[in-house]
């Protein structure tokens, strides 16, 4: 066999394994491709000294209502938030009638409201649109368990964009691939084999490395699952590409716990699961990193430590109001 026609194999074998990789697992994948419908959300910001912002939605299983991931791409959440919202309900075939919790309502990150902030632990990424007082909240994928695949933390900014991109795969990345017998082209081009999607945002940190990109399999949103990029689906990335400009500050931050003391008096936490560091950790039981500031209101005595306690082993990743309501403690047995 000639050269040419080798390297003409090869690359056609790398994109049938790559599909073949990425439909593994994804049960009913193209119902959810064929059905789904955007519900991308963008919220007004809350008032000065609030953090609460969305509104839950509530969606009733059809008898041909497909996985989790068909709900999950029908209303622009991220598949683990899904699943963490709804613990019970299996997440490729559930129940027809069952009533399904989208998690819309969140706590804005301890972070300015400027540019974009991305917290890894929730696996969602928020645009400040400026001088729009609104946050623009998507679902992304982030980098796999590993040393190389793993999303840093950084503060940086947007320092290009670029429409249909090629993919040249870092040597890392093809060492790799080539361990599991996958050899990659040296670039990939701009088309629907492209893992890039059609849209890419590249951030300035780490000598540029790192991009906020769309994909062309849109069942790793809301999951761990690139090579260190942050993933979001295709008309998000595209609405977003758009939107941002170079030089638009980016924060990425870790913070699996979020808390909120509101105006109006009430005390709120939402709990994700934190990050795992390698195959064996159990996210539901690692210890929780909390700042100083979310143990300041958990400490308040008009927190009710009995459902803050319940909320943090349950770790639902949705907001819940853990205020001391005052007449719990009035009421004495007879």
């Amino acid at each position: 066999m000639s050269v040419n026609k080798q390297k003409s194999s090869r690359s056609r074998r790398w994109f049938f394994l790559k599909r073949k990789s990425l439909a593994g697992g994804a049960l009913l994948l193209l119902a959810t491709l064929c059905n789904s419908t955007s519900y991308a959300k963008s919220w007004p910001l809350p008032t000065a000294g609030s953090r609460l912002v969305g509104e839950n939605k509530f969606h009733v299983v059809k008898d041909d209502g497909g996985s989790l991931e068909n709900i999950a791409s029908q209303y622009d959440v991220g598949f683990l938030a899904l699943l963490q919202a709804n613990p019970g309900v299996d997440p490729w075939l559930p129940l027809p009638g069952s009533v399904i919790t989208i998690p819309h309502q969140v706590l804005l990150p301890e972070a300015p409201r400027e540019g974009i902030v991305i917290n890894l632990a929730e696996l969602r990424l928020y645009y400040y649109p400026p001088g729009s007082n609104r946050v623009n909240i998507y679902p992304i994928g982030i980098g796999q368990l590993g040393g190389d695949t793993f999303t840093p933390t950084m503060v940086t900014q947007v320092s290009e964009k670029r429409e249909n991109p090629t993919w040249t795969p870092t040597k890392n990345i093809r060492t790799r691939y080539l361990a599991q017998g996958i050899e990659l082209p040296a670039v990939v081009p701009a088309g629907p084999d492209n893992p890039m999607g059609h849209h890419a945002i590249r951030l300035a940190a780490y000598g540029g490395v790192y991009l906020i990109h769309g994909t062309n399999a849109d069942f790793g949103i809301g999951m761990r699952v690139s090579s260190g990029c942050i993933r979001l689906r295709d008309n998000d990335i595209a609405t977003l590409f758009k939107q941002v400009k170079p030089g638009t500050p980016v924060r990425i931050i870790n913070e699996p716990v979020k808390t909120s003391h509101e105006p109006g008096g009430q005390y709120w936490v939402e709990v994700h699961q934190p990050l795992s560091q390698s195959l064996d950790d159990d996210p539901q039981t690692l210890p929780l990193t909390v700042s100083v500031r979310d143990q300041s209101v958990l400490g308040s005595p008009k927190v009710n430590t009995d459902v803050t306690q319940q909320v943090l082993q349950l770790r639902a990743g949705m907001p819940v109001n853990v205020t001391l309501h005052q007449h719990w403690e009035e009421v004495q047995p007879l």
